[in-house]
């Protein structure tokens, strides 16, 4: 397949809004490639190398050369070219990385060029979602989506169980199935406003802690013990210390779901990034306390399809209450003054929330089904846009990320603390466009249009925490538009002293 082929459906997605006319648009897509080019084709529409990471950005693009006039380049050679890019290591490395670049886009085509450019720099967003392209593998194969869906539930590779599809239809996705050292996609939850609603919503549940820690997935054979992150990426050699712990549970084989975190000597959560800083350091000087919350197979037995109460149940009977892993915290209840005084325990204690689940509901693994339900709450801030990016993708030839500012503490300014393009409608993107344009302050240096600082945003975010990236040494974990605060003058937005309180 030609990649002006694949760059031309790009974009035709982009431009498209209706469901049903991307996962047509898909499958046809799909049904052209070649064996060989499925996975491929179906990492790269859904925005992600099958490299993952290849140690390109934006700066390594500037330089590129123009585009070629005809297209020549096929799906296979780009991937190869890309993955000769990803391998270049040590002494001259960087050099290397950027002439095998230029030599890839100097054959690439202007659309090529605008599809690989994303691509390259986790830009694409063509609304090519992981439910849309599952309909649309399941189409161009023949097979309901639901045992797509399952397949790549246990694969934890969608790209994987569209080459399956296609090549051997329904009997190949039949040969998927939960595998001791194979990761499968993380059952994910929904938000409520409050465990009163969730409990309207699912009547008898179980309220448990939600914390603020890293998601892992715990697999035993025997010995052989293997750590993996909600990414589904093997962190085993980080986590000795996880590792021990698991081989101490009285079970010789098993997969649970759980939550590593870094608590302190009184047992209130340490901030998010010393839980992050001590998975990089690969090391156990800092012991991280493992939180089990599910089970999805025990001693030979699946148990995805078996309602929650029988997976907890199992639960019990082989993690502990206490020690370096244990069972999460969990009050069964259909009282909602019992699920509120739950949560404001579990708040008091330093926890973000909580999460209300389902008794009856099976592990829906990949999928974020009204099953699990999270309440924490939200805290906002007013902040002043201090800079945006021109967008990619669908939001190309718009303003979209945003570079966000709090008052300095002695009036001079403002401190930069994040960037953030969530929450942002087709509506408010058009109208930030315009907005910001008109307040440009001097040329663009690359894709990103400085402004001058007057326009005030309403914030959500999750917390707070330390960073050195920043000057005023903190950052926003998971910002958020949620409105733009026409009555509010930047003099009035919200001063970097009062984001730093919000740190643990």
């Amino acid at each position: 397949m030609l990649l002006a082929a694949l760059a031309a459906a790009s974009a035709e997605l982009t431009g498209t809004s209706a469901r049903s006319a991307k996962t047509a648009r898909l499958a046809e897509v799909l049904t052209a490639a070649g064996p060989d080019e499925i996975a491929v084709v179906v990492s790269w529409l859904s925005g992600t190398l099958t490299q993952r990471q290849i140690g390109v950005g934006w700066a390594a693009l500037r330089e590129a050369p123009g585009p070629a006039e005809q297209p020549a380049l096929t799906v296979a050679e780009t991937e190869r070219a890309l993955t000769a890019v990803g391998t270049q290591s040590g002494p001259g490395s960087q050099r290397r990385r950027q002439q095998l670049l230029a030599d890839l886009f100097a054959r690439a085509t202007a659309g090529e060029q605008a599809f690989l450019r994303p691509l390259l720099t986790d830009g694409l967003r063509q609304g090519a979602l992981i439910g849309v392209m599952t309909d649309a593998i399941a189409r161009a194969a023949g097979i309901p989506p639901a045992e797509v869906r399952r397949a790549a539930m246990l694969s934890g590779s969608l790209a994987e169980v569209a080459a399956a599809a296609l090549a051997g239809g329904a009997a190949a996705l039949a040969a998927f199935h939960l595998q001791v050292g194979r990761p499968v996609g993380p059952m994910l939850a929904r938000t409520a406003s409050g465990t009163d609603e969730a409990l309207a919503a699912l009547g008898t549940a179980a309220v448990e802690w939600k914390l603020d820690g890293v998601r892992v997935q715990l697999h035993r054979s025997g010995d052989r013990v293997a750590i993996f992150t909600r990414t589904l990426d093997d962190i085993t050699t980080r986590l000795p210390d996880v590792v021990e712990a698991v081989r101490s549970l009285p079970a010789t084989e098993f997969v649970a779901d759980a939550e590593a975190i870094a608590l302190r000597a009184d047992e209130r959560p340490a901030p998010f990034q010393v839980t992050a800083s001590r998975l990089a350091r690969r090391s156990a000087d800092l012991p991280l306390t493992t939180f089990v919350f599910d089970l999805l197979r025990l001693d030979g037995t699946d148990l995805l399809d078996e309602p929650a109460a029988t997976r907890f149940a199992a639960l019990a009977g082989v993690v502990p209450p206490a020690g370096s892993i244990r069972a999460v915290p969990r009050l069964v209840t259909d009282d909602p003054a019992r699920a509120r005084d739950f949560l404001d325990d579990t708040r008091r204690r330093g926890h973000e929330g909580v999460v209300v689940k389902s008794l009856t509901a099976p592990y829906q693994a990949g999928r974020r089904g009204a099953a699990w339900l999270k309440v924490k709450p939200v805290h906002t801030l007013d902040l002043v846009v201090l800079a945006v990016e021109w967008g990619s993708g669908r939001r190309t030839g718009r303003l979209s990320n945003l570079h966000l500012g709090a008052r300095a503490a002695d009036g001079s300014g403002f401190v930069m603390l994040g960037k953030t393009f969530k929450g942002l409608t087709d509506a408010m993107l058009a109208w930030q466009t315009q907005r910001f344009l008109a307040l440009a302050d001097g040329p663009a240096d690359g894709y990103v249009v400085r402004v001058r600082p007057e326009q005030v945003v309403e914030i959500a975010f999750d917390g707070v925490q330390r960073s050195s990236r920043y000057p005023g040494g903190v950052a926003l974990r998971f910002a958020r538009v949620v409105r733009y605060r026409a009555d509010k003058p930047a003099t009035e937005a919200d001063g970097i002293d009062l984001v730093r309180a919000f740190l643990s």
